[in-house]
């Protein structure tokens, strides 16, 4: 079992900036591929950015590339989402997400944790 617990959320002006973090605890987060995903009143669920084990591959959505950096510290047991030159349209719910497999762009995640609220003004 991984337990998630994300935070960093809050209220930020169009333009700002946010750093989420994703804490893990249980089985080794060395172990596992990480993925953020999001969701926005009204729709689904969708994907974020993802990183491999090792933190040697990352992956975004077309969305975020170039504002958001996702990295891990493994010796931390956490990940973070690192959100520049945040627009409106990123407000949602942040889930990270954990699986053993390679990172994935879909939602076959193994654990999910409770979410964080990100708002980001106009």
């Amino acid at each position: 079992q991984v337990q998630l617990v994300e935070s960093g959320g809050g209220l930020v002006q169009a333009g700002g900036s946010l750093r989420l973090s994703c804490a893990a605890s249980g089985r080794t987060l060395s172990r596992q591929s990480m993925g953020w995903f999001r969701q926005a009143p009204g729709k689904e669920r969708a994907f974020v950015a993802a990183i491999s084990r090792s933190g040697s591959s990352t992956y975004y959505a077309d969305s975020v590339k170039g504002r958001f950096t996702i990295s891990r510290d493994n010796a931390k047991n956490t990940v973070y989402l690192q959100m520049n030159s945040l627009k409106p349209e990123d407000t949602a719910v942040y889930y990270c997400a954990a699986r053993q497999g390679a990172p994935s762009l879909y939602y076959d995640y193994d654990y999910w944790g409770q979410g964080t609220q990100v708002t980001v003004s106009s």
